[in-house]
């Protein structure tokens, strides 16, 4: 077996010369390296002489420490070869500095668990929301403006925490062009992803105590943010036109933050009508509230007419607008964006410097070039082509489960509802998804107060049109298999 080479003689060892016992006290920092790490097992040891050099002592106290980690099996002797670590050491005996460590006055602090999904086991499908394709993406553009961000002088400083000027430009003309939100680059604020952009509009007008109201069903992630910075949930329910704006309260009574995914609600996948965006607006002006738009899912529509943001419908600055790269591209990108009012953006800005100074300044120049050379909008309308494909074979294999269920939200985005009949034992569905190698999500673990709807959220960006069909034929079949053991036929 090769060993490593000798590390330099410059090892974690301060000796008191004026307390003597030099070398009782090399061999003991040398015992807590190999025992913290700092000298790997099988590592070869510095040569005494060149050891005794560094430390300015002679080399007998080498010696003497050598010998002790020896005979303790610390250490271990080759001929012509050198002294190395060993590779078993020995138990470490116990004494009054080996109290064990609790750390129970570090953890008093409670952390919510991160609402993440587990990865995916081999050989299932799954049904999972937030995935996307980037086997689609024109990988030669995609390289040729990273080698164009690397040629680019790296800033010899913190880059503006207001996000890359280039980007920002790009952004700002983007979302005229798609969104018909008139913006300039000075209203564009870029995020690490649309999750800090919630985070960051909580923080800017929170207080403890505050009300916000979020769709029910909706985004967990977001409530949790919301919660953690203090504020009572007031959940609105949604049905086929959105978010049900008579239901918010007005006066003293009134949130005031709303959050809204109008574009295409999660999960629902309803779009909000247009009376109702007017509707939102009016209430907000007449209860000084903010709308919290989240642009969800706004760049794929299935022959469906554009809906204008609200943002674009805004005329008393009421809207922050949130928008992110993660469904276009990948959600490992981690690059968003907030436009908010004028009066939010000097404090959004303080907050996201301390946040983390700035987004990665490579990757968003990166995502300016890619975005100048036309190369985002051509794959959003290859990808809106063949997500329609994805989409018409999941509405189509699952056709045959009416009148026990039926689509909502094919007209936009990238995951759509499967509603299941009130009497169907939807726990059973799952179970019998996942033991054909089908994994799907619930809809009532997306609730804050109690479920009015049944049945399952189906992501399909990340599957192609025969793991679609595949996995939605196995779906039908499981919804088939609880349907006659209700009536009694199995």
């Amino acid at each position: 077996m090769p060993r490593s080479p000798a590390p330099p003689v410059n090892l974690p060892v301060t000796l008191d010369h004026a307390a003597g016992g030099l070398a009782r006290q090399l061999a003991g920092q040398l015992r807590a390296a190999v025992r913290e790490g700092m000298l790997a097992p099988g590592q070869r040891m510095p040569s005494t002489r060149a050891l005794a050099a560094a430390l300015g002592v002679g080399r007998g106290v080498v010696f003497e420490a050598f010998d002790a980690l020896l005979a303790e099996g610390y250490l271990v002797g080759h001929d012509r070869s050198g002294t190395f670590v060993a590779a078993d050491l020995p138990p470490e005996s116990g004494g009054p500095d080996a109290a064990p460590v609790t750390a129970a006055r570090w953890l008093r602090r409670a952390i919510p668990a991160p609402l993440v999904e587990p990865p995916t086991p081999p050989g299932t499908l799954a049904f999972r929301v937030g995935q996307t394709d980037t086997s689609f993406l024109n990988t030669q553009a995609w390289r040729r403006v990273w080698r164009a961000a690397a040629l680019d002088d790296l800033p010899d400083d913190y880059a503006d925490p207001a996000g890359d000027a280039l980007l920002r430009a790009e952004v700002a003309a983007y979302l005229r062009r798609a969104r018909g939100l008139v913006c300039g680059p000075q209203d564009v604020l870029i995020t690490s992803g649309a999750v800090q952009g919630v985070d960051l509009i909580a923080q800017a007008v929170l207080t403890p105590g505050d009300v916000v109201a979020i769709e029910d069903p909706g985004y967990r992630l977001a409530r949790q943010i919301f919660t953690e910075r203090g504020a009572r949930l007031l959940p609105v329910p949604v049905d086929e036109d959105g978010v049900l704006v008579s239901a918010l309260p007005a006066g003293a009574d009134a949130p005031l933050l709303v959050y809204t995914t109008p574009s295409h609600q999660f999960p629902l996948g309803v779009r909000l009508s247009l009376p109702r965006r007017l509707a939102l607006l009016e209430w907000a002006a007449q209860t000084d509230a903010l709308i919290l738009e989240d642009d969800y899912d706004s760049e794929y529509r299935y022959g469906a007419a554009p809906l204008p943001a609200l943002a674009s419908l805004d005329r008393a600055g009421r809207v922050a607008y949130l928008g992110t790269f993660s469904k276009v591209l990948s959600p490992s990108v981690r690059v968003g964006y907030v436009v908010a009012p004028a009066a939010l953006r000097e404090r959004l800005l303080a907050l996201k410097t301390r946040a983390d100074a700035h987004t990665s300044w490579p990757v968003q120049r990166a995502l300016a070039a890619l975005i100048a050379g036309g190369h985002l909008e051509a794959h959003i309308r290859r990808m809106r082509r063949e997500y329609a494909l994805r989409r018409a074979a999941l509405g189509e294999t699952l056709a045959p489960l009416a009148p026990h269920a039926h689509l909502l939200g094919l007209e936009a985005g990238l995951h759509a509802f499967l509603e299941l009949h009130a009497s169907m034992d939807v726990a059973g569905v799952v179970a019998g998804c996942a033991a054909r190698g089908v994994l799907v999500t619930p809809v009532e673990d997306l609730y804050a107060g109690r479920p009015d709807r049944r049945g399952l959220l189906l992501g399909f960006g990340g599957l192609s049109v025969t793991e679609i069909q595949r996995a939605a034929g196995d779906l039908v079949e499981a919804v088939r298999s609880r349907i006659r053991e209700s009536r009694g036929l199995v």
